[in-house]
């Protein structure tokens, strides 16, 4: 049934590589550049002392990505969730600073303001010994505080669109000594907010470097880094590769919608659970799920859309902080929760989109922690099911009686 072997899988690799070599043969190998080397240690990279002081081993991207990056080379990099991919960008700016020139040098776009202000948080971190001044500009917050931090002087700013290209327009963020451009989650912002970003590259200085980094990177997304990199350095790995090998991935057959309800509760009597993660497709369901949940005895955080920024935030806190166990939630934050304690993504609705897959189930499992995701599949979900596993080349096993989340 859906935990079969994906029937198309060959048909489908066949089309991804043509799509991915048709890109090439455009201008080939003068777009992309290749870079081979790889740094078994921090040490050998030749980085600042104080920076990533306390940090043991890179982990693969770190090895591949943080040097051409501090080289001062637009990347392309694209590394699965959770392995480290923020402190390769975050460590590539915070090397190259001046310091001793308080105006912002780097300017790192996410897609949403969790993930801005996760960011921020890293690369205040990382920065820590070196003195480093970063400010998430981000919306929801407030203008004139805005204004008011960066008035008295940054070195990197972190960010979302809207508000940054707003900063930038009013002149209240300066780009005259803007010279790095990063964007995490890429390919979301990319597809579908091209315009945004093609306006902030107008109102910075054309020769910036640019760092484009993603745990997905369709071609059609790929496509459009030509429009404003310069032959990149282009460090990806395939989507077959892109699974966390630290997640367990199960489905559960619920027949009906109306079943998954009873199922879920039975998943919390029967499992040791620290935090779970719950995704369902619509702010509605996120209502009434919730609801359900507490008249159940459940402690439930909840997010989507409808809410404001500063709710969002302050339910986030309190979920990061561990009052409780558990967050309801759509698509919104797929790409913007991290919390240590993670340990198990329910998909209580299948995404409407087998990209968005990856970006969900890589909430658990953070840092090579393990991890469990749980899907429930009705007969309509079936095909989503096959899809999923045709696209990531992966089968999706039924859950068993035991599951070991620890």
């Amino acid at each position: 049934m859906a935990g079969a072997a994906p029937e198309d899988s060959e048909f489908d690799e066949r089309l991804y590589d043509l799509k991915m070599s048709k890109l090439l043969e455009a201008d080939g190998e003068e777009f992309f550049t290749s870079y081979e080397e790889v740094y078994d240690s921090f040490d050998a990279m030749g980085l600042e002392t104080n920076l990533l002081r306390g940090f043991e081993k890179p982990s693969a991207i770190q090895q591949q990505g943080i040097v051409p990056f501090c080289k001062g080379l637009d990347v392309i990099q694209q590394a699965q969730s959770g392995t480290g991919k923020t402190a390769v960008f975050c460590s590539g700016v915070l090397q190259q600073l001046d310091y001793n020139v308080v105006e912002c040098q780097a300017l790192v776009l996410a897609p949403n303001r969790e993930l801005a202000q996760q960011i921020n948080k890293v690369m205040r971190a990382l920065g820590d010994y070196l003195g480093v001044k970063v400010h998430a500009c981000v919306d929801g917050i407030s203008i004139r505080e805005d204004q008011r931090i960066l008035s008295s002087g940054v070195h990197v700013v972190v960010g979302t669109l809207g508000r940054v290209s707003n900063m930038l327009r009013r002149k209240t963020l300066s780009s005259d000594y803007i010279r790095m451009f990063v964007l995490d989650e890429a390919d979301e912002m990319l597809l579908k907010e091209f315009k945004k970003i093609h306006d902030i590259l107008q109102l910075i200085p054309p020769e910036v470097q640019v760092g484009v980094f993603s745990a997905t990177m369709p071609p059609e997304a790929l496509e459009i880094t030509r429009k404003f990199m310069n032959k990149p350095v282009r460090i990806l790995v395939k989507r077959d590769e892109l699974i966390l090998e630290s997640i367990k991935q199960f489905y559960v057959n619920v027949d009906k919608e109306e079943w998954k309800l009873e199922t879920l509760y039975d998943l919390y009597e029967t499992l040791a659970i620290t935090q779970s993660v719950i995704f369902v497709n619509t702010r509605r369901k996120v209502d009434r799920l919730t609801d359900k949940m507490r008249s159940h005895d459940h402690t439930v955080s909840a997010i989507h859309g409808d809410m404001d920024q500063n709710t969002i935030y302050i339910i986030m806190r309190e979920f990061c902080s561990g009052s409780s166990r558990v967050l309801i939630t759509t698509d919104l934050l797929a790409r913007g929760i991290d919390v240590q304690q993670v340990s198990l993504v329910i998909n209580y609705d299948l995404p409407t989109q087998p990209e968005n897959y990856l970006h969900r189930i890589g909430r658990s499992g953070r840092f090579g922690r393990k991890g469990v995701a749980i899907n429930f599949v009705t007969k309509d979900d079936e095909r989503m099911l096959i899809d999923i596993q045709k696209f990531y080349y992966v089968i999706v096993e039924e859950l068993p009686a035991i599951v070991d989340l620890v």
